[in-house]
């Protein structure tokens, strides 16, 4: 028998940090923090930028500088990067999602959609500067009680 089975591991109760990658990290800054509204936590050169998103940290890094091993002891962090768009859901009432979509549009970030799931939740998608897919979603998709 393993310790896994004597006691088994507590599922993890929440996302703490959500990364997403971008080359350019300064056109990240401008579309999460003026066109999102987000909160920047901090930035170290062009290495990342970090975004509070209510209790969620939204990390974005530029991959080619993520990838480099870290020389700080204090921070043994290792290497890691992605290549490709990555995908990231913020949550949004109905009435959110229509004052997106037109704050979106009229920042120039087009919806590539916007519908409704089978359970009747609304999302609407579109891509940040670094081409990551970004959606906004009724938390009902997901949750009976929202």
């Amino acid at each position: 028998m393993t310790d896994d089975e004597i006691f088994p591991p507590p599922a993890p109760g929440a996302v703490l940090e959500a990364a997403l990658y971008a080359d350019d990290l300064d056109r990240a800054e401008a579309f999460y923090g003026a066109v999102l509204g987000l909160e920047k936590v901090t930035r170290l050169g062009d290495r990342h930028v970090f975004f509070r998103a209510g209790r969620t940290i939204v990390l974005i890094f530029n991959p080619a500088r993520a990838r480099i091993p870290t020389d700080n002891p204090d921070l043994p962090v290792p290497p890691h990067g992605a290549e490709g768009a990555g995908h990231l859901c913020f949550s949004a009432s109905a009435a959110e999602l229509t004052a997106w979509r037109a704050r979106l549009e009229a920042a120039g970030h087009p919806i590539e959609a916007d519908f409704h799931w089978p359970n009747g939740a609304r999302s609407i998608y579109f891509r940040d500067p670094a081409g990551n897919s970004l959606e906004m979603a009724e938390p009902r998709l997901w949750f009976d009680d929202a």
